[in-house]
């Protein structure tokens, strides 16, 4: 039962523990530098004394693997908190086989990874390991690198591999569609004893009330930012001024760097203005529902755009966070008083435009769906909703906004509860598209490593010849 809830047994478990590989083992594992032909040609190793030398195992393209690496990605999953009992080396040389040819094809087919991306996705990493280990020093020690400066250099080249392997990836899924007609076959495929079951969800809707803020305080905004769009008109820099003042927690730590294209999942007004600007243009102050923002692009690449940007939000006093209180309160009284329905005054009363046109309705960020399975929900969404009985409203909740710190209040109820069950077709619809969608990727993530191992130059050397990989790596 435990495996019908976690996949469909009709995906082929090759390509499934390809899956799993990309969710486990995202960090560490050694970038290599393009190299001649020439040199892969050294042994596997050799033995001095007892000990094992290092050496070069395969080589991909322009990429090559050391029989270190391998043992690098097991301390990488180790030190994640997985387990690698059930991982052999084949298989983990498998892995850095395919993200290599993943790297390798996304320079052939010109996906660019720009050093303004390295360098924030350094600045994250580095963030996160400083904090898991207190010390950068340690980190350096930890990667056997003489200086802070020798590690940054390594990494860089880690993480631009990488980069280069997960855009190529979504590349490919990104171009796989799914229609009706097939989810439909994809379902009646299944076997009815193989059948998912899903957990136990509900749905949830919310009114929101916003304190209000003056127009003096949104002046002052706009002012500050205005002052700081002048100093970079005079020769001040974007990024350093968004190191120093944004207040968005996503990008100010890399100088308010974001790379994005029109599909890219951005709030609309920010866009608009991202994609109404030349190349150096600075764009006036504009407001969204997180604040204020200034936009610099730095680039435009056919349909995708480097941009820095600044947030800055205006303050809310504690008399218009008291008000808001007093109003949304006064919407529960008459809700409960039966003066008005939970979604009508969502509708009329409600300051949150995603869900006041659907009465207050929650959708579910990782699905876009409405529900919400209850072993996956927010835990701070399911803490507010857990005890709530049907059609009970909560009382007023004070919310703070995890990336912009703006608080508002509101009111919450549960206004559908789904048991676990067996997959119904017309009930579960959205999940059942979501997992043939799935398949149909994982196929062609399949067909494309079928065409591209043909026509990439491939070697693999000593024992690991012997392998049974997932793909005709050894072209047989």
């Amino acid at each position: 039962m435990l495996l019908k809830k976690l996949q469909l047994k009709t995906i082929d478990y090759k390509l499934v523990l390809t899956m799993c590989f990309l969710l486990f083992f995202s960090s560490m594992v050694s970038a290599q530098e393009i190299i001649p032909d020439a040199v892969a040609q050294k042994p596997v190793e050799a033995h001095v004394g007892g000990q094992k030398i290092d050496g070069i195992i395969a080589t991909v393209g322009d990429y090559i693997v050391l029989d270190s690496d391998i043992d690098k990605g097991f301390l990488e999953i180790t030190a994640q908190g997985g387990s690698v009992k059930d991982i052999t080396r084949c298989q983990m040389l498998g892995k850095l086989l395919e993200d290599k040819l993943y790297a390798h094809q996304a320079i052939q087919d010109s996906i660019i990874v720009s050093d303004a991306e390295v360098r924030g996705m350094m600045e994250d990493r580095l963030n996160y390991m400083v904090k898991q280990v207190g010390d950068i020093n340690k980190v350096v020690e930890y990667y056997k690198k003489s200086s802070v400066e020798e590690f940054k250099t390594y990494f860089a080249d880690i993480l631009k591999e990488q980069k280069l392997s997960s855009e190529m990836r979504d590349k490919i899924v990104k171009e796989v569609e799914i229609t009706p007609e097939e989810v439909r076959n994809f379902f009646k495929k299944i076997p009815k004893d193989e059948l998912p079951t899903f957990g136990a969800e509900m749905e949830v809707a919310q009114i929101v009330v916003e304190p209000k803020v003056s127009k003096e305080d949104k002046q002052k905004v706009i002012d500050r930012l205005n002052a700081i769009r002048q100093d970079v008109i005079e020769g001040a820099s974007f990024a350093t001024k968004a190191v120093l003042y944004s207040q968005d927690p996503g990008s100010s730590a890399n100088g308010g760097y974001y790379k994005m294209t029109r599909r890219t999942p951005f709030l609309k007004e920010f866009k608009d203005v991202a994609f109404s600007l030349q190349e150096g243009e600075i764009s006036q102050p504009f407001e969204t529902i997180y604040g204020f923002h200034i936009i610099m692009v730095d680039k435009i690449k056919g349909q995708e755009v480097e941009l820095r940007h600044i947030l800055i939000s205006p303050t809310v006093s504690e008399a218009a966070l008291k008000e808001a209180k007093e109003r949304i309160t006064n919407i529960r009284n008459k809700i409960i008083n039966k003066e008005l329905s939970f979604a009508d005054a969502a509708r009329t009363e409600s300051d949150e435009k995603e869900t006041r046109a659907n009465g207050g309705t929650l959708v579910n960020p990782n699905t876009q769906d409405t529900r919400f399975e209850l072993t996956k929900m927010d835990p701070q969404l399911y803490g507010q909703v857990s005890n709530l009985k049907d059609t009970e409203v909560s009382q007023p909740l004070l919310n703070v906004d995890e990336k912009s710190s703006k608080k508002t209040y509101k009111i919450i109820t549960v206004t559908n509860r789904i048991n676990e069950h067996t997959a119904d077709y017309a009930m579960d619809y959205t999940k059942i598209k979501d997992l043939a969608l799935k398949e149909k990727q994982i196929n062609a993530i399949a067909k494309w490593f079928d065409a591209k191992i043909k026509d990439t130059y491939i070697k693999i050397i000593g024992e690991y010849r012997d392998c049974a990989f997932a793909n005709n790596w050894l072209k047989k």
